[in-house]
């Protein structure tokens, strides 16, 4: 019996599965089926969907902001260390 080789589901992947699962048109093994999964993996997915859909829509959902980055001071310190290198 030949094992298939590992493999790693996108991000984009899982959410399209998960929001079947919670469509809930088709059952899992259905699912599992055409996806090409395994069901308990569905039902993993479903369940982390589901854990964090609060997170989404609650205050200040969505993606975390990105922290305002100084480049003058990035630029100041990659020179500092260019010149520590160099000497």
């Amino acid at each position: 019996m030949n094992r298939r080789a590992r493999r790693n589901h996108s991000a984009a992947f899982k959410a399209k599965v998960a929001l079947a699962a919670v469509k809930g048109d088709r059952t899992i093994a259905q699912l599992a089926e055409h996806f090409d999964v395994h069901p308990n993996q569905i039902t993993t997915w479903k369940s982390q969907l589901e854990a964090s859909a609060s997170e989404i829509f609650g205050p200040g959902g969505g993606t975390p902001a990105t922290p305002a980055v100084d480049v003058k001071s990035l630029h100041a310190k990659i020179g500092e260390l260019t010149l520590e290198n160099d000497s």
